[in-house]
């Protein structure tokens, strides 16, 4: 005769989480609650609990079960390319881990994916569980995923519209685990990627990034007027390139213009997150794959998502 008492004891001592046990005879039937867990913690988990249950001689079967998580989206976009807008995807996801939050990056930019490079990821290929993608660890405690980690360096992904929407749906319904955010850098423009993002997965806000630039504002207008079109909010634009300061003199200049964005912003009535300055420093650190917002002094990008992280919390 089994002893649920003897049973029940044995899984939470292993286990440490939610779990509900039956027992009709010689079998033992375990319920555990594995809401956060990435695919190995889920197996270790079941293993252990099933070694736990297994007293004498018992028939044993585990069930691991998960919670869905309120896991937000935040669809970083910009109206054309060159902007620098994957490196404000990659740096905002970091600074907003730092402030706290279990953040994940999904490199959406099926056509140009440069996630795997500012992240510090080239090389690494996500492995699969139950036809679902398990996200690539990275240094700065931001898992991700990327189409440049599932095709050949430097390979042409030459794919018609819905072969863009399905590649897009493997990296956002992957196995997130624990995370509460993802942040997805989307391709520039207002096409198949983005309608499929707001269709299928519905980001929460979009944030969005343009140069000073008046080419560059009307693209970013038609960017905004997209998301508010399809009931996504705007949380907010940031200026990209705004300003240069002289590495001899110290003068600074406005070679793409300055203020543009925010008075288009307030053209628009939405919310100015805030400046990233033209900086070799950044260029090149983003080039290493040391994106700046991972260093502790960092006074650029930590503003933009603080303000971020309020919009989260407000909304």
């Amino acid at each position: 005769m089994v002893d649920r008492a003897e049973v029940e004891a044995a899984v939470a001592a292993v286990a440490g989480r939610r779990a509900s046990v039956r027992i009709e005879g010689s079998r033992v039937g375990v319920v555990i609650d594995a809401t956060g867990l990435s695919a190995p913690e889920r197996d270790a988990l079941e293993a252990n609990a099933r070694a736990a249950a297994s007293v004498r001689g018992a028939e044993v079967r585990v069930v691991v079960t998960a919670e869905r998580l309120d896991r937000r989206l935040i669809a970083v976009a910009s109206g054309k390319g060159g902007v620098g807008k994957s490196t404000v995807a990659a740096n905002l996801a970091i600074a907003l881990a730092r402030a706290g939050r279990r953040v994940g990056l999904v490199d959406a930019d099926i056509y140009g994916p440069s996630q795997p490079r500012l992240m510090m990821a080239e090389g690494e290929r996500p492995t699969a569980r139950d036809q679902r993608l398990d996200p690539v660890p990275t240094p700065y405690g931001v898992p991700m995923l990327s189409m440049g980690q599932l095709v050949e360096p430097g390979r042409a992904i030459a794919w018609r519209g819905p072969m863009t929407a399905g590649a897009l749906g493997q990296l956002v319904d992957a196995d997130w685990g624990a995370t509460d955010t993802l942040v997805v850098d989307l391709p520039p423009g207002t096409g198949d990627v983005q309608l499929t993002m707001i269709q299928k997965h519905r980001p929460a806000g979009a944030v969005i990034v343009s140069t000073p630039q008046d080419l560059a504002l009307i693209d970013a207008t038609r960017a905004i007027d997209l998301f508010a079109k399809a009931g996504v909010p705007i949380i907010g634009v940031i200026e990209n390139m705004a300003g240069y300061a002289c590495p001899h003199c110290g003068e600074i200049s406005d070679p793409f213009g300055r203020g543009g964005a925010e008075a288009e912003a307030a053209r628009l009535g939405v919310p100015f997150l805030g400046r990233v300055p033209l900086s070799i420093d950044i260029r090149t650190a983003s080039d290493a794959g040391k994106p700046p917002a991972a260093d502790p002094d960092d006074r650029v990008f930590a503003p933009i998502a603080e303000r971020v992280a309020e919009w989260l919390a407000a909304s």
